[in-house]
């Protein structure tokens, strides 16, 4: 694969020296390198960013919209090239690949036809009270490597509608396909509004530290997250974190099992299990506890596994070598503690990181596979029998982003589900998100909302007139 890989700053592509190797985790071959952002090149931009800030934000929101909706459309045009993109680097199947960029035209679409909300009123003394939303100033948009352009698109898309310029980072090990939307996007843009940096681990301190921003939008793990709101606290920085989840996914006896099972298998495993919203803890009921393990373990065995750009393959690789070494070593961990394997539970040997779906039997509330979250292709199935005893059990965690119940009655699953101390509650289903509908976490799974109208009001202020 040749590609030039050029970072956009205040409105254009720089031919910069390319020192940070991406790799092909289904192959761990080097695939291109990209250039490592420096503290010059970062303040170079935060303060084209700023300059560019007083114009867009008086800029008409009616041509804002006509700009997003224009890059969904050029996202559009090239939506085989950046799906093959993603596979590359990310490792996910192809099919899936492409679901993500066109999934990320639908989100700038949906996010283009928002409004800010203007409220008015006269008090009993004549004084008019007038309060509008404002933007807040730079926004840095730093994405993770388990869906980069969609939670790219989660946070430009709102941050640029409501009148801020924009900084984005990608992960340093998926740049490429959002560094080629940065260059369909160049000319879409006056310059410094948006801009795209790639860079190591120095990049994202720099940002979350940097006097000239106003907010950073995040998603990654939770320690991170903590890391980031520190750096943040002493410039009072708007924040959005959407960190870890550790989703509990209650089955009730009266569903059917077959179907519920393959159903879960999916939430459970797609993208590899590198979903935050994924069903990490799945308790199941006593009284189809052992036909659902067996269909669930059998999915598990036969699921296709291999590079994402083979045909027919149902899961990619871990997508790097760091998470790779914690999933093996979590693996090993409930190896030792003598927990049963319904599937999987042995890493092959070769090149790629590719760890087969492992299931867990039943293995006790204290356990690291129950308590961490994995984030990788291995799930721990749990016996329960009854509901106050699950939902007390599934809300025992530091974690609080999602949650689904399984049940015929739909009545009871809601019922079940508006218990669970978590952001999301899906019946029947998971993974279904809408750009109309907030999506936040409670606990130590975020602050803040993405998505929906609420979701846009975090890039703004209020203001109020009076008089």
């Amino acid at each position: 694969m040749t590609l030039t890989i050029r970072p956009l700053s205040d409105g254009h592509l720089l031919d910069l020296p390319a020192t940070l190797p991406v790799l092909d985790p289904a192959t761990e071959e080097v695939i291109a390198r990209v250039p490592d952002c420096t503290r010059e090149l970062l303040d170079a931009t935060v303060q084209a960013a700023q300059a560019a800030f007083d114009g867009w934000s008086r800029t008409p929101i009616e041509h804002r919209r006509a700009r997003l909706e224009a890059l969904g459309a050029r996202i559009k045009e090239h939506a085989e090239e950046l799906a093959l993109l993603l596979t590359r680097e990310q490792g996910r199947p192809l099919a899936l690949a492409r679901a993500e960029v066109l999934g990320c035209v639908h989100w700038l679409r949906s996010v283009a036809k928002m409004s800010l909300p203007v409220t008015e009123r006269t008090d009993q003394a004549g004084v008019n009270w007038s309060t509008r939303r404002v933007p807040l100033g730079v926004v840095a948009a730093i994405a993770p490597w388990n869906f980069p352009l969609t939670l790219a698109v989660w946070k430009l898309a709102p941050a640029l509608l409501a009148g801020n310029t924009v900084i984005l980072k990608p992960s340093p090990f998926t740049p490429l396909a959002t560094l080629r939307v940065a260059e369909l996007a160049a000319d879409l843009f006056p310059a410094g509004v948006l801009n795209v940096l790639c860079g190591g681990d120095a990049l994202g301190p720099w940002m979350t530290s940097h006097a000239g921003i106003a907010k950073v939008a995040f998603t990654g793990s939770t320690a991170t997250g903590r890391r980031v709101m520190a750096a943040a606290a002493p410039t009072l920085k708007h924040l959005t974190l959407e960190l870890g989840g550790n989703d509990a996914a209650i089955v009730m006896p009266d569903v059917d099992v077959t179907k519920t099972a393959r159903k879960l298998f999916m939430g459970a495993f797609l993208n590899s299990g590198q979903v935050c919203i994924a069903a990490k803890r799945i308790y199941v009921h006593d009284a189809i506890y052992d036909t659902f393990a067996q269909v669930f373990a059998a999915a598990a065995k036969a699921a296709p596994m291999g590079p994402g750009t083979q045909e027919g393959v149902l899961l990619g690789p871990v997508q790097n070598r760091p998470q790779y070494e914690r999933v093996k070593e979590l693996i090993a961990a409930t190896h030792a503690a003598g927990h049963r394997f319904l599937a999987g539970g042995e890493v092959p040997g070769g090149p790629g990181y590719f760890i087969p779906p492992a299931v867990v039997d039943n293995p006790p509330d204290d356990a690291r596979i129950v308590v961490e979250e994995p984030f990788g292709p291995i799930v721990p199935l749990l016996r329960f029998s009854e509901v106050d005893e699950v939902v007390r059990r599934a809300n025992d965690s530091e974690f609080g982003l999602g949650g689904s119940v399984w049940s015929d009655d739909a009545a009871q699953a809601r019922a079940i589900g508006a218990r669970l101390e978590v952001g999301t509650v899906w019946i029947n289903s998971v993974h279904l998100l809408d750009p109309q509908s907030p999506f936040a976490g409670r606990k130590q799974s975020g602050i803040g909302v993405e998505n929906g109208i609420e979701g846009l009001l975090e890039f703004t202020t209020p203001q109020t007139m009076v008089g």
